[in-house]
Protein backbone atom coordinates (compact mmCIF):
# COMPACT_ATOMS: atom_id res chain seq x y z
CA UNK A 1 0.00 0.00 0.00
CA UNK A 2 1.59 3.18 -1.13
CA UNK A 3 1.75 5.73 1.84
CA UNK A 4 1.27 9.69 1.00
CA UNK A 5 3.68 11.57 3.14
CA UNK A 6 1.84 15.00 4.38
CA UNK A 7 4.81 16.07 6.62
CA UNK A 8 8.46 16.85 6.77
CA UNK A 9 8.59 15.67 10.62
CA UNK A 10 11.79 13.26 10.37
CA UNK A 11 12.03 10.04 13.04
CA UNK A 12 13.49 11.61 16.27
CA UNK A 13 15.90 9.86 18.25
CA UNK A 14 17.69 10.56 21.45
CA UNK A 15 20.63 12.30 22.43
CA UNK A 16 24.21 10.30 23.68
CA UNK A 17 25.88 11.90 26.30
CA UNK A 18 28.63 10.07 28.21
CA UNK A 19 30.30 10.29 31.43
CA UNK A 20 32.89 8.08 33.36
CA UNK A 21 34.02 8.34 36.87
CA UNK A 22 35.81 6.04 39.43
CA UNK A 23 32.74 6.45 41.63
CA UNK A 24 30.65 4.25 38.81
CA UNK A 25 33.35 1.25 38.68
CA UNK A 26 33.14 1.49 42.66
CA UNK A 27 29.54 0.75 42.87
CA UNK A 28 29.20 -1.40 39.78
CA UNK A 29 32.34 -3.75 41.26
CA UNK A 30 30.13 -3.71 44.56
CA UNK A 31 27.50 -5.20 42.46
CA UNK A 32 29.31 -7.73 40.67
CA UNK A 33 31.39 -9.45 43.20
CA UNK A 34 27.74 -9.69 44.75
CA UNK A 35 25.65 -10.49 42.17
CA UNK A 36 26.78 -15.12 42.64
CA UNK A 37 24.64 -16.06 39.25
CA UNK A 38 26.77 -13.88 36.74
CA UNK A 39 29.72 -13.82 38.25
CA UNK A 40 31.35 -16.67 36.16
CA UNK A 41 30.45 -15.13 33.16
CA UNK A 42 32.54 -12.11 33.85
CA UNK A 43 36.02 -11.31 32.30
CA UNK A 44 37.69 -11.44 35.43
CA UNK A 45 37.97 -15.12 36.61
CA UNK A 46 36.65 -16.73 39.13
CA UNK A 47 40.08 -17.50 41.13
CA UNK A 48 40.54 -13.71 40.88
CA UNK A 49 37.50 -12.80 42.29
CA UNK A 50 38.16 -15.25 45.25
CA UNK A 51 41.70 -14.18 45.28
CA UNK A 52 40.00 -10.49 45.70
CA UNK A 53 37.48 -11.42 48.47
CA UNK A 54 40.08 -13.01 50.26
CA UNK A 55 41.92 -9.77 50.33
CA UNK A 56 39.01 -7.55 51.44
CA UNK A 57 38.64 -6.79 55.30
CA UNK A 58 35.81 -8.13 57.73
CA UNK A 59 33.90 -5.35 58.10
CA UNK A 60 33.59 -4.91 54.08
CA UNK A 61 32.71 -8.51 53.76
CA UNK A 62 29.70 -7.87 56.31
CA UNK A 63 28.89 -4.81 54.00
CA UNK A 64 28.51 -6.88 51.00
CA UNK A 65 26.73 -9.80 52.36
CA UNK A 66 24.24 -7.37 53.74
CA UNK A 67 24.24 -5.87 49.89
CA UNK A 68 23.42 -9.20 48.19
CA UNK A 69 20.68 -9.68 50.73
CA UNK A 70 19.30 -6.59 49.98
CA UNK A 71 20.20 -5.30 46.40
CA UNK A 72 21.36 -1.91 48.09
CA UNK A 73 23.93 -2.23 44.86
CA UNK A 74 20.90 -0.69 43.34
CA UNK A 75 20.27 2.46 45.74
CA UNK A 76 23.88 3.30 45.41
CA UNK A 77 23.62 3.19 41.45
CA UNK A 78 20.28 5.46 41.64
CA UNK A 79 22.30 7.68 43.77
CA UNK A 80 25.10 8.30 41.52
CA UNK A 81 22.61 9.36 39.11
CA UNK A 82 21.26 12.61 40.94
CA UNK A 83 24.36 14.57 39.98
CA UNK A 84 27.60 14.71 38.91
CA UNK A 85 29.58 13.56 41.60
CA UNK A 86 33.41 14.70 41.82
CA UNK A 87 34.81 12.94 44.48
CA UNK A 88 33.65 10.24 46.87
CA UNK A 89 33.42 12.77 49.81
CA UNK A 90 30.97 14.85 47.80
CA UNK A 91 28.98 11.33 47.68
CA UNK A 92 29.47 10.82 50.53
CA UNK A 93 28.08 14.19 52.23
CA UNK A 94 25.22 14.12 49.36
CA UNK A 95 23.49 11.08 51.23
CA UNK A 96 24.15 12.20 55.05
CA UNK A 97 22.10 15.74 53.46
CA UNK A 98 19.35 13.93 52.00
CA UNK A 99 15.78 14.00 54.21
CA UNK A 100 14.26 10.81 54.50
CA UNK A 101 12.16 10.93 51.89
CA UNK A 102 14.04 12.62 49.41
CA UNK A 103 15.97 9.26 49.85
CA UNK A 104 13.83 6.89 49.79
CA UNK A 105 11.87 8.54 46.07
CA UNK A 106 15.51 8.22 44.77
CA UNK A 107 16.45 4.71 45.69
CA UNK A 108 12.86 3.54 44.68
CA UNK A 109 13.59 1.97 41.09
CA UNK A 110 11.58 4.14 37.78
CA UNK A 111 9.03 1.99 36.32
CA UNK A 112 7.89 4.74 33.86
CA UNK A 113 6.02 7.78 33.64
CA UNK A 114 2.60 6.48 34.39
CA UNK A 115 4.19 5.18 37.87
CA UNK A 116 5.42 8.53 38.53
CA UNK A 117 2.90 9.00 41.26
CA UNK A 118 3.11 5.97 42.56
CA UNK A 119 6.39 6.11 43.63
CA UNK A 120 6.20 9.90 45.00
CA UNK A 121 3.53 8.32 47.41
CA UNK A 122 5.42 5.22 48.34
CA UNK A 123 8.20 7.41 49.40
CA UNK A 124 6.15 9.32 51.52
CA UNK A 125 5.15 5.59 53.38
CA UNK A 126 1.71 5.45 51.47
CA UNK A 127 1.12 1.35 51.25
CA UNK A 128 -0.80 1.09 48.66
CA UNK A 129 1.19 3.13 46.27
CA UNK A 130 4.13 0.88 47.38
CA UNK A 131 1.95 -2.38 46.70
CA UNK A 132 0.74 -0.92 43.31
CA UNK A 133 4.42 -0.38 42.58
CA UNK A 134 5.68 -4.03 43.62
CA UNK A 135 2.63 -5.71 41.32
CA UNK A 136 3.21 -3.65 38.01
CA UNK A 137 7.35 -4.73 38.78
CA UNK A 138 6.62 -8.38 39.74
CA UNK A 139 8.46 -9.39 36.45
CA UNK A 140 11.48 -8.10 37.80
CA UNK A 141 13.52 -11.00 39.31
CA UNK A 142 14.12 -8.77 42.71
CA UNK A 143 12.15 -5.30 42.16
CA UNK A 144 9.34 -6.63 44.45
CA UNK A 145 11.51 -7.44 47.66
CA UNK A 146 13.95 -4.41 46.70
CA UNK A 147 11.04 -1.83 46.78
CA UNK A 148 9.28 -3.44 49.79
CA UNK A 149 13.19 -3.06 51.80
CA UNK A 150 13.47 1.03 50.66
CA UNK A 151 9.91 1.62 51.66
CA UNK A 152 10.25 0.05 55.33
CA UNK A 153 14.21 -0.11 56.28
CA UNK A 154 15.36 1.90 58.99
CA UNK A 155 17.08 5.16 56.77
CA UNK A 156 19.50 6.34 59.06
CA UNK A 157 20.90 2.47 59.41
CA UNK A 158 20.54 2.46 54.98
CA UNK A 159 22.24 5.66 54.53
CA UNK A 160 25.29 4.38 57.05
CA UNK A 161 25.45 1.09 55.12
CA UNK A 162 25.92 2.89 51.75
CA UNK A 163 28.29 5.39 53.09
CA UNK A 164 30.22 2.56 54.52
CA UNK A 165 30.07 -0.22 51.97
CA UNK A 166 31.30 2.57 49.08
CA UNK A 167 33.70 4.29 51.06
CA UNK A 168 35.61 0.92 52.03
CA UNK A 169 35.44 -0.82 48.78
CA UNK A 170 36.64 2.26 47.02
CA UNK A 171 39.36 2.39 49.72
CA UNK A 172 40.25 -1.44 49.37
CA UNK A 173 39.60 -2.49 45.85
CA UNK A 174 39.50 1.16 43.92
CA UNK A 175 42.34 3.21 45.15
CA UNK A 176 45.04 0.95 44.71
CA UNK A 177 44.59 0.81 41.07
CA UNK A 178 42.85 4.62 41.02
CA UNK A 179 45.88 5.85 38.13
CA UNK A 180 45.45 2.57 35.94
CA UNK A 181 41.67 2.65 35.97
CA UNK A 182 41.50 6.58 35.39
CA UNK A 183 43.45 5.84 32.41
CA UNK A 184 41.22 3.26 30.70
CA UNK A 185 37.82 5.03 31.68
CA UNK A 186 39.23 8.11 30.24
CA UNK A 187 40.82 7.16 27.13
CA UNK A 188 37.76 5.44 26.70
CA UNK A 189 35.39 7.99 27.02
CA UNK A 190 37.32 10.45 24.85
CA UNK A 191 36.99 7.22 22.18
CA UNK A 192 33.45 7.26 22.30
CA UNK A 193 33.41 11.22 22.09
CA UNK A 194 35.01 11.09 18.85
CA UNK A 195 33.34 8.51 17.49
CA UNK A 196 29.96 11.17 18.09
CA UNK A 197 31.15 12.99 15.90
CA UNK A 198 31.10 10.04 12.88
CA UNK A 199 27.94 8.57 13.71
CA UNK A 200 24.22 9.13 14.58
CA UNK A 201 23.23 8.18 18.33
CA UNK A 202 21.70 4.98 17.05
CA UNK A 203 24.58 3.51 15.69
CA UNK A 204 26.97 5.52 18.38
CA UNK A 205 25.24 3.19 21.17
CA UNK A 206 25.46 0.28 19.09
CA UNK A 207 29.24 0.80 18.72
CA UNK A 208 29.68 1.58 22.08
CA UNK A 209 28.11 -1.59 24.01
CA UNK A 210 28.91 -4.28 20.76
CA UNK A 211 26.07 -5.26 19.20
CA UNK A 212 22.76 -3.82 21.20
CA UNK A 213 20.26 -1.97 18.75
CA UNK A 214 18.52 0.84 21.18
CA UNK A 215 15.60 2.33 19.32
CA UNK A 216 14.36 5.27 19.70
CA UNK A 217 11.70 5.16 22.48
CA UNK A 218 8.87 7.66 23.88
CA UNK A 219 9.87 9.81 27.10
CA UNK A 220 13.28 8.78 26.53
CA UNK A 221 15.34 11.99 25.56
CA UNK A 222 18.67 10.62 26.44
CA UNK A 223 21.30 7.81 26.19
CA UNK A 224 23.68 8.23 28.59
CA UNK A 225 27.14 5.96 28.24
CA UNK A 226 29.32 4.94 30.88
CA UNK A 227 32.23 2.99 30.17
CA UNK A 228 32.90 0.46 33.02
CA UNK A 229 35.74 -2.44 33.25
CA UNK A 230 34.51 -4.59 36.02
CA UNK A 231 31.32 -6.12 34.50
CA UNK A 232 33.06 -7.05 31.36
CA UNK A 233 32.09 -8.23 28.56
CA UNK A 234 28.54 -7.30 29.62
CA UNK A 235 26.33 -4.41 29.14
CA UNK A 236 24.46 -3.06 32.54
CA UNK A 237 21.30 -1.79 31.64
CA UNK A 238 19.60 1.10 33.71
CA UNK A 239 16.70 3.33 33.84
CA UNK A 240 15.99 6.98 34.97
CA UNK A 241 13.64 9.75 33.87
CA UNK A 242 14.05 10.55 30.72
CA UNK A 243 17.21 8.51 30.76
CA UNK A 244 18.29 5.45 29.36
CA UNK A 245 21.58 3.71 30.71
CA UNK A 246 24.06 1.79 29.14
CA UNK A 247 27.13 0.90 31.75
CA UNK A 248 29.44 -0.21 28.86
CA UNK A 249 32.58 -2.79 28.72
CA UNK A 250 35.33 -0.66 27.80
CA UNK A 251 37.24 -1.14 24.63
CA UNK A 252 40.69 -3.72 25.05
CA UNK A 253 42.61 -0.58 23.24
CA UNK A 254 41.33 1.39 25.97
CA UNK A 255 43.17 -1.39 28.69
CA UNK A 256 46.05 -1.49 26.40
CA UNK A 257 46.94 1.86 24.45
CA UNK A 258 49.95 1.08 23.70
CA UNK A 259 49.43 -2.68 21.88
CA UNK A 260 47.97 -1.69 18.34
CA UNK A 261 47.94 -5.45 17.49
CA UNK A 262 45.18 -6.41 20.46
CA UNK A 263 42.20 -7.69 18.64
CA UNK A 264 38.70 -6.47 19.53
CA UNK A 265 37.43 -7.83 22.58
CA UNK A 266 34.38 -8.81 20.85
CA UNK A 267 35.71 -10.63 17.79
CA UNK A 268 38.10 -12.22 20.04
CA UNK A 269 34.58 -13.60 22.71
CA UNK A 270 32.75 -14.75 19.74
CA UNK A 271 35.50 -16.89 18.85
CA UNK A 272 35.88 -17.94 22.47
CA UNK A 273 32.23 -18.74 22.30
CA UNK A 274 32.00 -20.72 19.48
CA UNK A 275 35.00 -22.59 20.59
CA UNK A 276 32.89 -25.61 22.28
CA UNK A 277 30.84 -28.39 20.49
CA UNK A 278 27.74 -27.66 23.09
CA UNK A 279 27.46 -23.16 21.68
CA UNK A 280 28.26 -24.80 18.16
CA UNK A 281 24.92 -27.11 18.57
CA UNK A 282 22.93 -24.32 20.21
CA UNK A 283 23.98 -21.77 17.36
CA UNK A 284 22.72 -24.38 14.98
CA UNK A 285 19.59 -25.00 16.27
CA UNK A 286 18.60 -21.30 16.81
CA UNK A 287 19.97 -20.95 13.42
CA UNK A 288 16.81 -22.92 12.54
CA UNK A 289 14.11 -20.93 14.61
CA UNK A 290 14.23 -19.48 17.88
CA UNK A 291 13.58 -22.16 21.42
CA UNK A 292 12.81 -21.34 24.91
CA UNK A 293 15.12 -22.59 27.42
CA UNK A 294 13.03 -25.90 28.06
CA UNK A 295 12.97 -26.23 24.37
CA UNK A 296 16.82 -26.12 24.16
CA UNK A 297 17.07 -28.24 27.30
CA UNK A 298 14.95 -30.91 25.75
CA UNK A 299 16.29 -31.02 22.43
CA UNK A 300 19.79 -31.43 23.39
CA UNK A 301 19.29 -33.30 26.77
CA UNK A 302 21.44 -31.59 28.59
CA UNK A 303 20.41 -30.08 32.30
CA UNK A 304 18.63 -26.74 31.84
CA UNK A 305 21.56 -25.08 34.47
CA UNK A 306 24.18 -25.89 31.93
CA UNK A 307 22.24 -24.92 28.95
CA UNK A 308 21.73 -22.01 30.63
CA UNK A 309 24.86 -21.31 31.32
CA UNK A 310 26.01 -21.65 28.19
CA UNK A 311 23.54 -19.80 26.76
CA UNK A 312 24.97 -16.51 28.90
CA UNK A 313 28.35 -17.34 27.61
CA UNK A 314 26.42 -17.03 23.80
CA UNK A 315 24.74 -13.72 24.89
CA UNK A 316 28.05 -12.12 26.65
CA UNK A 317 29.47 -12.83 22.86
CA UNK A 318 26.64 -10.93 21.09
CA UNK A 319 25.78 -14.18 19.21
CA UNK A 320 22.56 -14.52 20.62
CA UNK A 321 19.80 -12.72 22.43
CA UNK A 322 16.33 -13.23 24.26
CA UNK A 323 13.38 -11.71 23.73
CA UNK A 324 9.68 -12.29 25.36
CA UNK A 325 11.31 -15.67 26.74
CA UNK A 326 12.67 -17.16 23.60
CA UNK A 327 16.03 -17.28 22.66
CA UNK A 328 17.55 -16.01 19.11
CA UNK A 329 20.20 -16.32 17.29
CA UNK A 330 21.66 -12.73 15.59
CA UNK A 331 22.53 -14.33 12.37
CA UNK A 332 24.56 -10.72 11.34
CA UNK A 333 27.17 -11.14 13.71
CA UNK A 334 27.59 -14.76 13.06
CA UNK A 335 27.86 -13.77 9.06
CA UNK A 336 29.81 -11.27 10.06
CA UNK A 337 32.58 -12.76 12.10
CA UNK A 338 34.73 -13.68 9.42
CA UNK A 339 35.00 -10.27 7.91
CA UNK A 340 35.59 -8.85 11.41
CA UNK A 341 38.56 -11.49 11.61
CA UNK A 342 39.98 -10.67 7.94
CA UNK A 343 39.78 -6.64 9.15
CA UNK A 344 42.13 -7.50 12.04
CA UNK A 345 44.10 -9.53 10.25
CA UNK A 346 44.94 -7.11 6.90
CA UNK A 347 45.05 -3.85 9.46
Amino acid sequence: MDVLHMTSRKRETYEVKMEASLLWECALGIAAITNTRLIETLEKTKESWDKLKKSLSRSLIQDLEYVEKNNTWKSLLLLLHQKEFRSLDEFITYVDELDDEKFKYHCIPYIGMKLQEFRMLASKDDVASRNRLKQESDDNPYYPGYIEFICTTNIHNLKRHLQSVMTRWYKEVILPEQETLSGILSRDRKSKKEMSEKLNPEALVEWATGGITYLPEPAVHTVLLIPQSIYRPWNVEGDVEGVKVFYYPVANESIYPDDKDMPDYFLVQKHKALGDDARLRMVKLLKQSERTLQEITNELSMGKSTVHHHLKILRSARLVDIQDGKYRLKENAVESLSKELRHYLMD
